[in-house]
Order: C-alpha cells, then sequence, then structure tokens
C-alpha cells in the first residue's frame, strides 16, 4: 500500500476490501434472517418472539466471538504495517488459542444463567418452550459460534477479503439448506434452526481455521504460533472489547424489549419486534461491513504513519454507512407490507403490530450506522478506551429511555427508545470523532 494513492486508487481499494466484506456480513446475517423466515412461516409468532428471547444468550456468544477476531485481527493488521511479519504470527495464533479459551468460559457462564435469562424476559407458556430448545443446542455449540465470527475478521486483515466472503457464503447456504430439512421436512420447530445454524457455523470455523495453516494465508501458522501469550491476549481482548460491549449491550437492550413487550402486550407484539430486528440487523450488518471493511485499511495507514490515507478512507467508510441508511430507511417505509410478507403474511394481528413498529423503531436507523462506525475508527488506531466508551454510551443512554417512555407512551414507548437515544448519543459520537479529527489534522 503506497502513500502516494491518488483518489481513483484508494476508492478501488476501499471496494477491494469493503464489498466482499459488506458481502460476507449480508450473508453472515442470513443465518438469522433465514431462520426468522422459515420459524415465523413453519412456527409463527410464538416462535419468532421465542428466538427473540433466546438472542440476548446469542448475543453474548457473538459478542465474545467479535472480541477475539477484531482485536487479534487488528493488533495482526497494525504488525504487518509496520513490517513485522513474525509478530503478526504470533499475535494471529495468540487469537485462535484465545477464541478457545475464551469459548469454554463463556459456555459455562451461560449453562449457569441461561435459565435466569430467560425467566427475566416474561417469557411462558409456548414461548418459553420454544427458547429453551433453542438454548440447549446453542450452547453445546458455543465453540463453533465464537469462531464463526471470529475467522471472517482474521481471514480480512489477513489480506484475503475474499475467502472470507466465500467462507461466509458456504456456512449460510448450508444454514438454508439444512433449516428446510430440519424445520419443514423433518418438523424438529426451533431445536431444529439452533442445530442447522450450528453445523454451518462448524463449517465455517473448520474451514477459517485450517485457511491459516496453507499456503494461501499471507500470515501463515503452524503449530508453534498457537501459543497463549498474556500480554497480546490481553491487548486483543481491550482492543475488540468494545465489540463485545456492543453485543452485551444488544443483548441486554434485546432482553428489556422483550420483557416491556410482554408486560404491554404480548407474545404477537415480541414477535413482530423479532421482524423489525432482523430488518435492521440487515442494514446494521451492511454498515458493518463497510465499517470492519475498511478497519484494515485504516489500521495499516495508521501503523505505517500515512495520515492523510487513513482519514480519506475514514471519510468513504462514514459517507458509504450512512447514506445508505438513510436509503434504507426510505426503502423499508415504502414497501413495509410486502417486506413483512416474506416472514409472514396470514397472521393479521402480526403483521399489523410490525407495520407499525417498524415505522417507530426505525426511525432513525442511519445513526445506527453512524455509531458502529465511529467505533470501529478508534479501534482502528488502538484507542480501546474511546470505542469501549462508546459502547458504555450506547448502553447508559438507550437503557433510560427503556425505562421512562413506556409508563407514559405505553407500547409506543417501547419502540421509541431506540431512535430516541441513537440521536443522543450520535452527538457525543460525533463530538468524540470531530477533536480525534483535528488532533490528526495538527500532524
Amino acid at each position: 500500500m503506497s502513500a502516494a494513492m491518488n483518489g481513483q486508487a484508494v476508492n478501488r481499494q476501499f471496494w477491494r476490501y469493503v464489498l466482499p466484506t459488506v458481502a460476507a456480513m449480508l450473508v453472515s446475517g442470513l443465518y438469522q434472517v433465514v431462520d426468522g423466515i422459515f420459524i415465523g412461516r413453519y412456527i409463527g409468532a410464538d416462535g419468532l418472539a421465542a428466538i427473540n428471547v433466546a438472542w440476548p444468550i446469542a448475543g453474548v456468544l457473538y459478542g465474545l466471538g467479535m472480541m477475539v477476531g477484531v482485536g487479534a485481527g487488528a493488533l495482526s493488521s497494525l504488525s504487518r504495517g509496520e513490517g513485522k511479519l513474525a509478530r503478526a504470527r504470533a499475535q494471529l495464533g495468540n487469537g485462535l488459542v484465545l477464541m478457545v479459551l475464551v469459548a469454554i468460559a463463556g459456555t459455562g457462564l451461560l449453562w449457569l444463567s441461561g435459565e435466569w435469562a430467560l425467566s427475566i424476559q416474561n417469557a411462558e407458556g409456548a414461548v418459553l418452550a420454544y427458547a429453551r430448545d433453542y438454548v440447549q443446542v446453542l450452547l453445546i455449540a458455543a465453540p463453533v459460534a465464537l469462531g464463526s465470527l471470529a475467522m471472517p475478521f482474521m481471514l480480512r486483515n489477513d489480506g484475503a477479503p475474499r475467502l472470507a466472503t466465500w467462507l461466509i457464503v458456504i456456512g449460510a447456504v448450508t444454514n438454508i439448506v439444512l433449516d428446510w430439512v430440519f424445520i419443514v421436512e423433518l418438523g424438529w420447530g426451533l431445536t431444529g434452526a439452533a442445530i442447522a445454524t450450528a453445523l454451518a457455523q462448524l463449517l465455517v470455523t473448520l474451514l477459517g481455521v485450517a485457511y491459516f495453516f496453507s499456503s494461501w494465508a499471507e500470515t501463515r501458522l503452524t503449530t508453534a504460533d498457537l501459543k497463549l501469550r498474556p500480554y497480546d491476549a490481553w491487548r486483543s481482548c481491550t482492543i475488540g472489547f468494545s465489540s463485545l460491549l456492543m453485543y452485551g449491550y444488544y443483548s441486554v437492550v434485546v432482553a428489556l424489549h422483550n420483557g416491556l413487550f410482554l408486560h404491554y402486550g404480548d407474545a404477537t407484539v415480541v414477535g413482530a419486534y423479532a421482524i423489525v430486528s432482523y430488518l435492521l440487523a440487515v442494514y446494521l450488518m451492511f454498515a458493518e461491513g463497510v465499517a470492519t471493511g475498511a478497519q484494515p485499511l485504516i489500521s495499516y495507514h495508521f501503523g505505517a504513519g500515512q495520515i492523510a490515507l487513513m482519514k480519506r478512507y475514514i471519510r468513504l467508510m462514514l459517507m458509504v454507512a450512512v447514506g445508505s441508511g438513510v436509503v434504507a430507511l426510505v426503502l423499508v417505509n415504502l414497501a413495509a407490507t410486502p417486506i413483512i410478507h416474506v416472514f409472514n403474511n396470514t397472521d393479521l394481528a402480526l403483521i399489523g403490530a410490525t407495520e407499525h413498529g417498524l415505522r417507530l423503531h426505525l426511525l432513525a436507523l442511519y445513526l445506527d450506522g453512524f455509531i458502529f462506525c465511529v467505533g470501529v475508527i478508534f479501534q482502528s488506531f488502538g484507542a480501546s478506551g474511546k470505542a469501549t466508551g462508546i459502547s458504555l454510551a450506547n448502553m447508559g443512554i438507550q437503557l433510560p429511555f427503556l425505562f421512562l417512555l413506556p409508563p407514559w407512551l405505553g407500547l409506543d414507548g417501547v419502540w421509541l427508545a431506540l431512535p430516541i437515544s441513537n440521536i443522543v448519543l450520535s452527538a457525543v459520537a460525533a463530538a468524540l470523532l470531530w477533536r480525534e479529527w483535528k488532533r490528526f489534522s495538527q500532524r
């Protein structure tokens, strides 16, 4: 990567990393969205509500995978930018070992707290039974859930964004086929959905690990690299911790929404919230793809001291991520009904509740992308404290709105807590980014 790149070269390099990453993230999002489509069509509102009640537990596992993948990947990319290739290999090998250890610890913690996590969301009856079925499989398969999240980030930071995309495509196609077999053909319900996802994630994890020991890898590993290095493990967790907090925040917020929707409404409203969340996830996957695709470029040029190039990639990242959110908001509002029909076209109560929630909950959709991008910007050059602070603020700002608005506005208050808090947090994130931007301008 040269410091003397013109505008066209910068754009080409940006899209070379971002397009495969966006495709990978969107395909990765299909793991959950496809589950939701099959469950909505073949089980109904109770099934959708159940998988939403189970999601906070899954979110913790996915966050752990993101923490390891983003942290180890960013460290390795920084070392490669500094020309320290042996160091980069050691950091990737450390990331693989750390992934296994974190998976074991996370599984044990969730085994102890899983039932409590379901009960505090006010789940009962069929919703609780379905959610238990899903969680039982999820916890058994926790190591591959982490691996399937971590591997693509590590591959992208190794200079193989297209291969990372194909890896996720293979997993997603596997998940779709197995969903059909287990849910539709065999009638295994949410247990089938969980098994299908776990098997697809296992395939992604195995192929990702195999890549790093192959001749295709730029940072090719040997068994000697598979050592836990406490300092690198600490730095990986520190850099990636904001990603864990982000998923932890989503888990807490989803759990609170579920509990409040069941308090002020019923399982149908939670099912509607599940569909709205799938639509939100599609945009977030796109925005995350843009941000994480640009992250290796930002990290590399920061490590190489090429600040002007780094800033150009940051501008492109924000323009694409936030602009796409504005476009998505318009499209979702114009085509709400046909989009909802993909998940369920027979339950009129579910469709009506989803249309209402969609227009309120996604009111400030594009700001979700902006907030995530700012966190990734700080992660990219190792400013883990600021990235973590944004994630903590994300949770701290939304929670008061979730407690204050529902007693006043009822169900509408639950729907509106997210967009209102996003407006507030975006102002804080923009101020932090502007201060950092001016600091770099002085270099």
